[in-house]
């Protein structure tokens, strides 16, 4: 039975149990955990009384079999080969996450000090019951994880992004800062990309609004993809970068690389934090520059979060039609309000309406992805930047989704994608670059 199975069962117990308030699950304690501790123990000190190095896995199996069949007397038969997948996972892999990394139903680990670790699955979170054995336990798997991409983690530096090698986003934060303990927060990326197509079954968007960001794609319009944390906006922009023809030169830059492009032409690049002493670090913002000077057909940026957002404006500016980015808002108008602030925060001294004027100038289309409370990840609005209305930038939604908050028996909400009836301003650039538009797309 899978750990999802398994907080299925004990989740539905406790509704059994307490109709009137939901809880969350979690696992029975390990009744195996001090004969698991004793015998890593035991494993690590005959490794260095033996003098081994780095051993393959199936050598550092057999020893941990070896082992485990010297405990037999306490460990049903049944359970052995269970267990030395475990001890494994602690020696050489992550240890209790390392299930929860290889289930691909499960979106997202959070680590709450050594005792709590909690899973998003299905857009909902849940207390797993899984633990490390004490703090030095959680910190070597920190440590194994940050170090596999050249960062550290101390007192002196106690924040880290790093990623997984899959490509899984990862977040560290230990004491001082934490007061419970190291935390870590893992969002999982799938093995294969969710695909423009998944996004339709999963109810995200419909055929017309994924048609119509397919020709924006191809048409080379500058695109922002808006929304909160944890609603979806890398996912969306790996699918909208899968639209760029493969015989274009595409440049990405990230904080910590994600996206899954399957062009052959793709140049990553990943920003450097400061080291020990302070120094070496490489910002986004240098990123973007030096990208300039690489010829790119297309820019993409994971994430523009401070003073690299006037770099990207200029960039869509200056002939790199079709970059594509991801900023954190809770709505189009908010996002615009975003960027102007971050504009100001590189230091250059622009009147407001200048900035604006960027703005409606750079950027086409502006996508609110949204999480919303059932769990569910949604394409809430499509908007168009027409231009400027005196000092205010003015926009159009082109398409919407609407919903009165009713649930269906499921517990999701009950709710439909609109086109407005708006005809895009945009649809003459998109046919100049050689794409189709079909006018039935904007009608409801």
């Amino acid at each position: 039975m899978s750990l999802l199975e398994k907080l299925d069962r004990s989740g539905n117990q406790a509704r059994e149990t307490n109709n009137s308030k939901e809880t969350v699950s979690a696992l029975p304690p390990d009744p195996y955990a001090a004969v698991k501790q004793k015998i890593h123990r035991d494993l690590i000190n005959s490794m260095n009384k033996q003098n081994l190095g780095t051993v393959d896995k199936d050598t550092m199996m057999r020893l941990i079999e070896e082992h485990v069949n010297d405990e037999a007397n306490g460990i049903p038969r049944i359970d052995r080969p269970k267990i030395v997948v475990e001890i494994y996972n602690d020696v050489m892999g992550y240890g209790p996450i390392e299930e929860l990394l290889e289930d691909q139903r499960i979106s997202e680990i959070m680590i709450n000090g050594p005792d709590k670790i909690y899973i998003e699955s299905r857009g909902k979170l849940q207390l797993t019951g899984l633990k490390f054995r004490d703090e030095q336990h959680l910190m070597s798997v920190i440590d194994r994880i940050v170090s596999n991409v050249g960062r550290h983690v101390d007192e002196a530096t106690p924040m880290a992004d790093a990623r997984l090698p899959d490509g899984s986003r990862v977040n560290v934060i230990i004491p001082p800062l934490s007061l419970i303990g190291p935390v870590v927060t893992i969002r999982k990326f799938g093995k294969n990309p969710i695909t423009a197509q998944q996004l339709i079954k999963f109810g995200s968007l419909n055929h017309n609004m994924l048609a119509f960001l397919e020709a924006c794609v191809r048409g080379k319009l500058n695109i922002v993809v808006s929304g909160g944390t944890g609603s979806g906006k890398t996912t969306l922009l790996n699918v909208l970068s899968s639209f760029i023809p493969s015989d274009e030169r595409i440049i990405t830059i990230e904080d910590a690389a994600e996206l899954q492009l399957k062009q052959d032409h793709v140049i990553t690049l990943e920003a450097r934090p400061a080291n020990i002493e302070g120094k070496g670090a490489i910002t986004i913002r240098s990123l973007v520059k030096n990208a300039l000077r690489m010829r790119p057909d297309r820019i993409i940026v994971g994430e523009v979060r401070a003073e690299e957002t006037l770099d990207m404006l200029q960039a869509m500016n200056t002939g790199h039609d079709g970059s594509l980015t991801t900023i954190h808002a809770n709505s189009p108008r908010d996002s615009i309000a975003r960027i102007e602030t971050m504009v100001m925060m590189s230091g250059m001294d622009l009147p407001m309406k200048a900035i604006r004027n960027q703005i409606a100038s750079a950027i086409d289309i502006i996508i609110q992805q949204s999480r919303l409370r059932d769990g569910t990840r949604k394409v809430t609005s499509i908007s168009e930047i027409v231009g400027m209305e005196g000092d205010i930038v003015s926009m159009q939604d082109i398409f919407v989704y609407e919903t009165d908050g009713k649930l269906d028996a499921d517990g999701k909400f009950i709710g439909r994608f609109r086109a407005t009836g708006a005809r895009p301003h945009c649809i003459e650039k998109i046919k100049s670059n050689g794409v189709n538009v079909n006018s039935d797309w904007f009608t409801d």
